[in-house]
């Protein structure tokens, strides 16, 4: 368990207890607390499993935090500054009181002054915006990465992320498939990711292909690579499919060519940064049920050729 004696330094704490894609679109506002607080250390709470990916932003140190039932694995009284990057309802405004930090960073809330809640606007921007109504400067556009440690397993390789967190998100894999053999006939050395859970997708898409996807060298990555080895393959792609998931986060944070398909989410909100990236969706079709198991009327609106069309667009 933390402490100040643990280290001499100060102690700040971000709390944003979500996945990857959460973690990649709060690297600008993460970059401006470092520089805000060179003297403390940055303590990042969040699921245990994103640890890899934390390093790869620098500087962070991670606290293991399923989520916002139970109170942070940190005494009150030792944080000196706690930020809200998690949102700013009552279960993450709890677990931040409980720390009993001199100073909470946070928008506006029952005892918090801070910037009223502002929808429609890119999450880089919320938080951005958050710690400059906080007096930190922190420029939403600050979002790469450090490069992995580790090389690529397939460098060059077009990545077709087949996986997402819901099915809302799942477009179908019959078209990953086409899409994969279209690419492969022009020339592209395809690769398929994803999940443990989502490597039958991955099978699937492959055999649809006609791709080999027995193993590893077949073009089947999906449920064989740590975080750091997916974040790498993602780093030295010639090109990313994939809908919008922490996938699509690392190609825009390697400035990696990428098309992203969305479905329940606002692009407006969850898209990419300027770049070589393409988002494809029908917002006048989304219904926007997240954890709904049925893929979003918006991302089923997307079709095969208009991925095409966007791949030849990027020239990728």
């Amino acid at each position: 368990m933390e402490t100040v004696e643990d280290h001499g330094q100060p102690v700040l704490l971000v709390l944003r207890a979500l996945k990857l894609g959460d973690l990649l679109v709060a690297v600008p506002a993460l970059r401006g607390l470092k520089r805000a607080f060179p003297g403390h250390r940055i303590l990042y709470a969040a699921p245990a499993w994103v640890a890899e990916a934390v390093e790869l932003v620098g500087g962070l140190h991670l606290l293991p935090t399923p989520g916002l039932d139970a109170p942070l694995a940190i005494p009150p009284g030792v944080v000196d500054v706690a930020v809200n990057l998690h949102g700013n309802g009552p279960g993450s405004r709890q677990r931040l009181a409980e720390l009993d930090a001199r100073r909470i960073l946070a928008h506006r809330g029952p005892g918090i002054d801070g910037p009223e809640w502002t929808t429609g606007i890119p999450e880089r921007e919320r938080w951005t915006r958050l710690l400059a109504w906080h007096g930190i400067d922190a420029d939403p556009l600050d979002y790469r990465l450090d490069p992995p440690a580790a090389p690529s397993p397939r460098p060059g390789a077009t990545v077709i992320h087949v996986g997402a967190s819901s099915g809302s998100r799942f477009w179908p894999v019959e078209r990953f498939a086409e899409v994969a053999a279209e690419l492969t006939r022009a020339g592209h050395e395809v690769v398929f990711t994803g999940g443990v859970s989502e490597r039958g997708r991955a099978e699937e898409a492959a055999a649809l292909a006609k791709l080999k996807g027995a193993d590893l060298d077949g073009g089947v990555l999906a449920g064989r690579l740590g975080l750091a080895g997916f974040a790498a393959t993602i780093a030295e792609a010639r090109l990313v499919v994939s809908a919008d998931t922490g996938a699509a986060h690392l190609a825009s944070a390697y400035a990696r060519p990428s098309v992203v398909l969305f479905g329940p989410a606002p692009a407006e909100e969850w898209g990419p940064p300027p770049g070589p990236h393409v988002v494809l969706t029908d917002a006048g079709l989304r219904r926007g049920d997240v954890f709904t198991s049925d893929p979003d009327p918006a991302l089923l609106a997307v079709s095969v050729r208009d991925v095409l069309r966007a791949v030849e667009g990027l020239g990728a």
